[in-house]
């Protein structure tokens, strides 16, 4: 998942050298998150037994992960941009992050122009609008994985970034703000091959944000591979779906987020539609979450998350009863953090999961069980600096 809020510290160094100029910045900034780890069943599909699982885990609430971002003014509200993000994995020190995940900037690489008056427009391989939008409206954004869509069906806990994309973000007008992102398939005589594209918007007003948004990825049909494509979703795979099936994504989305006192509601739903490549089956999910967050003190919030998906076709895997006809999946989450600081926070997160229809992988944590059901349970450290 992409982490939003996040302290930085400037590169006081970089100015002092020269590599920096005048009105220009040079910010470092990360995450790092680790916690001890229990899986009530990850045996996967035709294994035998619960198979529980022990273990530290990178990026339970968090994601693990350190960046560049730098900013030149130009003068008349006009200024050049750059960001480069790159995932890690706490636990062992490898690459990691979304496809193609031994890229060393997985997360972000881009380049652009921001203007005060016209809004900004950047060039490069970055989230999707429905992404940068929607999604920090949901639970994912305050319990990540752990409260993630199953099997990140909808993308909503942003298992891809685009390839080869051209975003603009409007600036906000009267609480309102637009963005379209369109990604270049470039694959000649073939336009859209591989392409994607996505729209949003959000508006605010008082303790009320509502966002909304549709985000498209075409599958390369000359390579029959996702991984060749500009974005690349994950379909349920954790689940028992197939993703190298399908050969198109449309995923719309929409969520409401209320705030007043220390209390914050959100509901969200998505529509994910899926597309059989060669003529094969199509499968839709229809989602619908809600989260409740409690800021009990100063250090202390608390968070309680509960998820419905409903596919329209049974994942055909070892492990699913070969009489149905749908898949259904049930999921509540729960969590708490403390902050011992502005930087430091200490949490602890789990999920149960039940479906039928379909493996159960809690959350978004890629764990898939033999059956119908599985818990999971994080207690870790997130640092931010």
């Amino acid at each position: 998942m992409k982490f939003i809020a996040l302290p930085s510290l400037s590169l006081a160094m970089l100015a002092a050298s020269g590599v920096a100029h005048a009105q220009s910045s040079v910010t470092l900034y990360g995450v790092i998150d680790e916690s001890l780890e229990y899986v009530s069943n990850a045996g996967g599909p035709g294994a035998t037994g619960a198979q529980r699982r022990y273990g530290l885990d990178n990026s339970a609430v968090g994601v693990s992960l350190w960046g560049l971002k730098g900013k030149e003014d130009l003068g008349g509200g006009l200024a050049a941009l750059f960001q480069l993000e790159s995932g890690f994995n706490t636990t062992n020190g490898s690459v990691s992050g979304q496809l193609p995940a031994a890229s060393l900037f997985s997360r972000d690489a881009f380049v652009g122009l921001s203007s005060d008056r016209f809004g900004t427009l950047t060039f490069g391989r970055q989230y999707d609008a429905v992404t940068d939008m929607v999604q920090p409206l949901t639970g994912d954004m305050w319990g990540a994985s752990a409260f993630a869509t199953p099997g990140d069906v909808d993308n909503n806990d942003d298992g891809t970034v685009v390839n080869n994309a051209v975003k603009y973000v409007s600036p906000v007008f009267a609480g309102l703000q637009l963005e379209g992102e369109y990604a270049f398939g470039g694959v000649a005589g073939a336009t859209g091959a591989g392409q994607s594209w996505s729209v949003a918007a959000t508006g605010t007003t008082g303790g009320l944000t509502v966002a909304a948004g549709y985000f498209r990825a075409n599958n390369n049909p000359l390579t029959g591979n996702w991984s060749s494509a500009t974005a690349q979703p994950l379909l349920g795979g954790a689940l028992g779906y197939d993703p190298a099936s399908y050969r198109s994504a449309g995923i719309a989305q929409a969520a409401v987020q209320y705030a007043t006192g220390p209390y914050t509601v959100s509901v969200r739903y998505s529509n994910a539609q899926y597309h059989g490549a060669g003529g094969g089956p199509s499968v839709h999910f229809n989602v619908g979450a809600a989260l409740f967050q409690y800021q009990a003190t100063q250090a202390w919030t608390l968070g309680l998350g509960y998820a419905y998906v409903h596919g329209s076709a049974p994942a055909a895997v070892q492990g699913v009863d070969p009489a149905a006809t749908a898949a259904s999946i049930h999921q509540i989450s729960v969590g708490a953090q403390y902050g011992l600081s502005k930087r430091t926070t200490l949490y602890a997160v789990g999920a149960y999961q039940h479906a039928s229809g379909a493996l159960a992988s809690a959350g978004d944590m890629y764990y898939t069980s033999s059956n119908g059901a599985q818990i999971i349970a994080n207690l870790g450290i997130l640092h931010r600096f």
